[in-house]
């Protein structure tokens, strides 16, 4: 009978073992596909698909032209309002392109570069370019 006991106490150990493995790249993977507006992996979250999110999240297309319109805007942490973030963007701008961001971390000023770049590129696909930068994207040849 103890045998039985210790080896279900053994089974439910390495179960929630198990889970918060799970868990713990669940929500890190759940957060950079929101960032992304995409879903990248469809699948349960083993770690050839968070490998994946998360190269995916390192790499946004147009890295180098949202880095050239940093280089020429502000600092990744600039809370000078109106404007905030490396991109300086404006309150209306993130609240449309990113709001999933603004709501839990604030304004752009708290977002790392990378989810930065991330709301800039999402704007870039809904059809404006790079023209919310127009002096800078024309500094970097970009339109």
């Amino acid at each position: 009978m103890r045998k039985l006991v210790a080896i279900v106490a053994l089974f439910l150990a390495t179960a929630t073992t198990a889970q918060a493995g799970i868990l713990r790249l669940l929500k890190p993977m759940q957060h950079m596909q929101k960032v992304m507006h995409v879903r990248v992996a469809k699948h349960a979250p083993a770690y050839h698909w968070y490998k994946q999110v998360f190269n995916a999240y390192q790499n946004p297309p147009h890295k180098s032209a949202w880095s050239c319109i940093h280089r020429y805007e502000a600092s990744w942490a600039d809370d000078g309002s109106p404007y905030y973030g490396g991109l300086q963007m404006d309150y209306s701008f993130q609240r449309t392109y990113g709001y999933y961001l603004l709501q839990i971390k604030g304004t752009a000023n708290h977002w790392n570069p990378l989810e930065q770049m991330w709301v800039a590129e999402y704007a870039f696909r809904s059809g404006r370019g790079f023209y919310p930068w127009p002096n800078t994207a024309r500094y970097c040849h970009l339109i």
